[in-house]
Order: structure tokens, then C-alpha cells, then sequence
């Protein structure tokens, strides 16, 4: 059973927490992510979640604290965003290096200078090289149901997953969704067990130093592992479906052209509401152009990409983070996974948004429009 509600993307990220029944709970509050540490708290001070909540002084120490305790074999839970995340960038090289099953939830925003606290996804792109898997949401209903599949997932893999909402867009609006009944849930994510845990009955060594040629194994495994996250998530996702009658995918067709559609665009996040409706405009206008939804970041599912972009002559890649030099982050990745097509497509790299700046679907529909005149070399910023 599933009952309706209409919550903050914020409360439902703490209700898709709530569900999956942590042990311990341990963050930091910062704008826009707040919120969901607040609700989190409410619901372990009455009793509504059994978890203890680790009050610290930093997101430094929220994301030290949850370390250890999965290394102690707790379901464990945090949650930053923008320079809180980028503070922990020290201890999310430590977690997924240790092998440790971990939830984050990041709200995406903007990393300064210049201080700004809206919406982009520079803060989690800089993370994407830690070892953490990392899935990006659309809505707020996607987000609960995501961090329900990251445990299992996390836990099947023994390693960490960064779940992505965009900050103010879903974690501070209203929306109408279906919130799972305990039961069900339970029966999905069964109770955690740690493979191997601090026990001082059965001592072990954690953190120890390896000499190189160990540290590159290891690193191999770490490696080996993510290449086989793709089966482990589809296979959460496929029982997932099964279960709650909602499907997701790595890359997810969203809108279609026609059959003689050559131009598609990719963008990940909330932003995807916002394409969906100007690209249903450019098809009903002549423009035949289809739209995919990028999910997972890491590891980044280049075979999926392949098979569905091999037919298209031009990519338009929505870019809200920066590789300054370079170009849009996601454009890299995207060509990347691209190359060793026989008849590549012309990726054209478009910096759609940074620090919040609006996208309205006439954006969208301009740069589609106007894809003659895109550099297919450098990066296209829009004109003010």
C-alpha cells in the first residue's frame, strides 16, 4: 500500500529515510539542504524513526561520525550541500575507499566565490572522482524513491551513493506523491548486515596503511565494483518496479521526436521538468527532437548512452556545472562515452545555468533552434 501526500521535496527525501529505517543519523544544516535534517529530527525526537542523531559542529564531523558508525555496521545516514560537501571532500575519498555501504543526500547549489546560495550541480560534479556512485533526481517522488534503491543498492555493493536533488527547485516546493507503507519497504530493504564490522570480539584492522602494489589492487577492486553497479542497480530497480509500480533507468527516453528526429538533448536534475516542455513545443512546431534524462553520473552508463544516441546526428548537452578550461562537465562525459562510435554525433556543449540563473522553456527552444549556429568545438554560453 502507498498513501498521497503533498510534501517539500525536503520532507520527502526525510520520509525516504525514515523508510529505510537508519540507525544513525549525523549532518550538518545548510541552505537549502536544512530542512531535511530538521524533519529527520522531529521524527527521532517522537519516536516516529528509532535512530540515533549525532549532533556535530560540522560537516566534517557529520560526515566523520557516520564513517564510523558503518564502520561499527549501522545503516547510516547524512546529508550536505554546496561548501558543506566540499568540506567533506576529504572523508568521501576514506568511505568509498573503506568499502563502506553509505547514503548522502546532496541539494544541489552553487559553490562560491561569489557567494551564492541557489541551484547548480557544480558542488556534486567536483565529487564525482571520490568512488561514490551518484544519482540525480528529478522530482521529489524520484528522490524518495531513489534513496529507498541507494541502501539496497549501497549495500549489495558495499559502496557509498550521493543522491542528487536540485536546491530550492525540489527541496523547497510543494508536490503531490505516493509514500510507501512500512511494511513494504521492510520487505524490499531487509534489516542490514554488515559483512565485516568494529567488533572487539572479533578484532580487525581498519584504515591501515597498504604499500603500493596492494593500494592498486584495492583500487582495481574499487574499479572492478562499479563497473558491476549497472546490473546491481538495475536489478534494485527492476524489483522496485515490481514492488511500487514506479520504473527508472540509468538514461530515461523522456519525450520522442519523430522517427526522423536527428537532434536530442541530455540534461540531468530538475531542469528535465523544464526541457520536457520545450521540447513537446518543438515537435508540435516541426522541430523533431528527443529528450533523455541522464540519472546516473557514476558510473556513468556509456553502453546505455550509446545504444540510444547512435542514431542522432546532433546532442545538445544542458550543462549547470563547469570545468573551467574545458568546458561543461557533462558535455565531457557525454563525448567521452561517445567516442569509439563509428559515426559520432556532434556534441554541442551548451552552459545552460550556473548559481540559479532561470531556464524557461523558450530557452531551451531558442538554442534548439538556433543548433546551426552552436560551436561544436568550444563551449556555448548563453548571451545575456
Amino acid at each position: 500500500m502507498q498513501k498521497q501526500a503533498i510534501l517539500l521535496g525536503s520532507d520527502a527525501i526525510a520520509h525516504g529515510v525514515r523508510l529505510s529505517r537508519p540507525e544513525v543519523i549525523s549532518a550538518y544544516p545548510i541552505t537549502p539542504q536544512t530542512h531535511i535534517i530538521e524533519t529527520l529530527s522531529e521524527m527521532v525526537d517522537n519516536g516516529e524513526l528509532k535512530s540515533q542523531y549525532i549532533k556535530v559542529e560540522s560537516e566534517m564531523s557529520a560526515i566523520a561520525a557516520v564513517l564510523g558508525s558503518v564502520s561499527a555496521g549501522s545503516r547510516s545516514f547524512t546529508a550536505s550541500s554546496s561548501q558543506g560537501l566540499a568540506m567533506m571532500h576529504e572523508v568521501l575519498h576514506w568511505v568509498a575507499g573503506a568499502r563502506l555501504p553509505l547514503v548522502l543526500v546532496n541539494a544541489n547549489r552553487a559553490l562560491g566565490a561569489p557567494w551564492n546560495i541557489w541551484s547548480d550541480q557544480s558542488d556534486s560534479f567536483s565529487q564525482r572522482d571520490t568512488g561514490w556512485l551518484q544519482i540525480y533526481c528529478e522530482t521529489s517522488q524520484e528522490a524518495l524513491d531513489t534513496i529507498i534503491m541507494a541502501y539496497k543498492a549501497s549495500e549489495q555493493l558495499m559502496l557509498p551513493i550521493m543522491v542528487m536533488i536540485d536546491g530550492f527547485i525540489l527541496s523547497h516546493t510543494m508536490e503531490r506523491l505516493l509514500v510507501p507503507d512500512q511494511q513494504i519497504v521492510d520487505d524490499y530493504l531487509p534489516t542490514y548486515r554488515a559483512p565485516y564490522h568494529l567488533d572487539p570480539d572479533n578484532p580487525m584492522t581498519f584504515g591501515a596503511a597498504a604499500h603500493p602494489d596492494l593500494f592498486y589492487e584495492l583500487k582495481k577492486t574499487l574499479s572492478e565494483t562499479m563497473s558491476e553497479a549497472l546490473t546491481v542497480l538495475d536489478n534494485c530497480q527492476v524489483e522496485f518496479a515490481q514492488k511500487f509500480g514506479r520504473s527508472y533507468q540509468p538514461i530515461m527516453r523522456c519525450l520522442e521526436g519523430s522517427e526522423k528526429s536527428d537532434t536530442a538533448i541530455i540534461c540531468c536534475g530538475a531542469m528535465t521538468g523544464t526541457a520536457r516542455v520545450a521540447v513537446a513545443d518543438l515537435n508540435k512546431s516541426g522541430t523533431p527532437t528527443d529528450l533523455f534524462k541522464l540519472r546516473l553520473l557514476r558510473p556513468f552508463p556509456s553502453q546505455e548512452l550509446c545504444t540510444a544516441l547512435k542514431d542522432k546526428k546532433r546532442i545538445i548537452v544542458l550543462n549547470r556545472a563547469c570545468s573551467y578550461g574545458v568546458g561543461g562537465t557533462l558535455s565531457q562525459e557525454v563525448r567521452t562515452a561517445l567516442y569509439n562510435l563509428p559515426q559520432r554525433p556532434v556534441v554541442n556543449d551548451v552552459m545552460i545555468s550556473l548559481g540559479g540563473k532561470e531556464v524557461f522553456p523558450e530557452t531551451i527552444v531558442e538554442v534548439v533552434k538556433n543548433q546551426e549556429q552552436l560551436s561544436a568545438v568550444d563551449c556555448n554560453w548563453l548571451k545575456d
